[in-house]
């Protein structure tokens, strides 16, 4: 009877580990899409921007582009969810095939106290299966973790690249609303300078998306305007890291 229940239990134990193998499989296949696609936004569609700007629609390229990093994201995020149950399932797993080691570490003292050789054979035996399942399912448990943590690394990066499109969007809008009060006597200068300021705009998403300034020609003091909003990240992520520091140490 106690063979016929180890018997079972190992038999529970193998089919824990085929699905952690499948789904390790499966993992690693949709990690590398990921990986594909999140490095492909991050390193921007040089193409499909310069596409947009041909049919003068800069905001809506902007707005597509958020809308797919918004878009994998969230398809990053139940990835990442798969992956902590993966993770889970393997803990628990490991948890117990350590539980019963340790119980059969008992019994077989309990075996040899009553001259109960085959009990204690049969207990050993037990053992060394766990012995040799344990460092696979350790091995898997590592696996997951880094998937994890890699999943993890690309939600960081597709979220700083949203909070750059969303900046970058909100200047070109900012751009196109200035006021209109002196058209009338400016006339043609102030339509010319909101055109300029909506191709300087424009001209700073290329250059970002694309990591090459001076795609679109007739852009003027594009180089300081890039400055300044470089400048305005570097703050944004130096105070982002400053409170994440404070709150570690207010922890402590």
């Amino acid at each position: 009877m106690i063979g016929m229940c180890w018997t079972v239990i190992y038999l529970i134990s193998l089919k824990s580990l085929k699905l952690s193998r499948t789904v390790r499989k499966g993992s690693r296949a949709m990690a590398d899409t990921f990986a594909t696609r999140v490095s492909r936004i991050i390193a921007g569609g040089a193409h499909a921007l310069l596409d947009k700007a041909e049919s003068l629609a800069p905001e809506a390229a902007m707005r597509q582009a958020i809308r797919e990093i918004e878009q994998v994201t969230a398809e990053v995020r139940v990835d990442l969810g798969k992956a902590e149950a993966a993770k889970h399932l393997v803990l628990s797993q490991i948890a117990k095939l350590n539980a019963e080691h340790e119980k059969l570490s008992e019994q077989i003292d309990a075996a040899l106290a009553r001259e109960r050789d085959d009990l204690a054979e049969a207990a050993i035996g037990r053992q060394a299966d766990i012995e040799d399942l344990l460092p696979v399912l350790q091995k898997s448990l590592d696996e997951q973790s880094e998937r994890a943590q890699d999943l993890e690394s690309y939600i960081m990066a597709l979220l700083a690249k949203k909070r750059e499109l969303d900046q970058l969007l909100i200047d070109y809008q900012a751009s196109l609303s200035r006021p209109a009060a002196s058209t009338a006597s400016s006339g043609g200068a102030d339509y010319q300078l909101r055109v300029d300021d909506a191709s300087a705009a424009f001209g700073r998403v290329l250059a970002r998306q694309t990591g090459v300034a001076g795609l679109q020609a007739g852009i003027n003091g594009d180089a300081s305007q890039l400055k300044e909003l470089a400048d305005m990240q570097r703050r944004r992520r130096i105070a982002e890291r400053l409170a994440a520091l404070k709150a570690g140490h207010g922890a402590n």
